[in-house]
């Protein structure tokens, strides 16, 4: 099976309707982090299968669960989640924070190739990162740890209706447990990804008053 088939079969079984010009600019973004990856390594992932399900599928996973026009892609790397969240959703304003400079000038060619308008770069730590208007949504799949997240991010989030959302593999017993005050864990989702057998959570964490 081609890739555009498997992109086709993978965002049904997500209930992901696309246009046909959106699925090319998936598989165009997918192309792209291939050609980079053999000079700046952004993924350990070679094969563009495994890059399909393990970045884009996992990215796209997600999107039942986030609400919201503001998005920022904490330690955004690749791209991931951010870029596909934006191709899919280009109602939505998304930042894309990542203080790798190669990473960042690599961000900047998908923004320009891929006609990303709705995405800006921002090439910075996430603590010196300050947003007049905050976001809805704080997303992250680099950070490997809830609480360095938390406090590193947690001033991002809109104050009363902005949630911090972490990608996570199995369900995070230990971290749960070490969340400071005041965040708040407001719910942990299973989730389920094409193609991809390992176990994946979504934890969406309330910033305390």
């Amino acid at each position: 099976m081609n890739l555009a088939m498997q992109l086709a079969d993978g965002l049904a079984a997500l209930g992901v309707s696309l246009p046909d010009e959106t699925q090319a600019c998936l598989l165009q973004y997918l192309a792209l982090i291939r050609k980079w990856n053999r000079v700046h390594n952004l993924t350990a992932m070679r094969e563009p299968e495994m890059i399909l399900i393990r970045h884009l599928f996992d990215s796209l996973a997600i999107l039942p669960h986030i609400a919201g026009s503001r998005i920022v892609d904490v330690g955004s790397g690749a791209g991931l989640p951010g870029i596909p969240l934006a191709l899919v959703r280009p109602e939505w304003q998304v930042v894309l924070l990542e203080s790798n400079h190669k990473k960042a000038v690599f961000l900047q060619q998908a923004r320009i190739e891929l006609k990303l308008n709705n995405v800006e770069i921002v090439a910075e730590r996430v603590e010196n990162f300050r947003s007049a208007s905050g976001f809805d949504t704080v997303i992250s799949r680099a950070f490997s740890d809830l609480a360095d997240f938390v406090k590193l991010a947690g001033h991002l989030a809109i104050e009363g209706g902005g949630r911090l959302a972490a990608m996570k593999g199995v369900y995070p017993h230990e971290e749960l447990a070490q969340l400071p005050p005041p965040f708040v864990i407001e719910n942990v989702f299973p989730v389920v990804v094409p193609g991809l057998e390992a176990k994946r959570h979504l934890v969406m964490i309330k910033p305390g008053v």
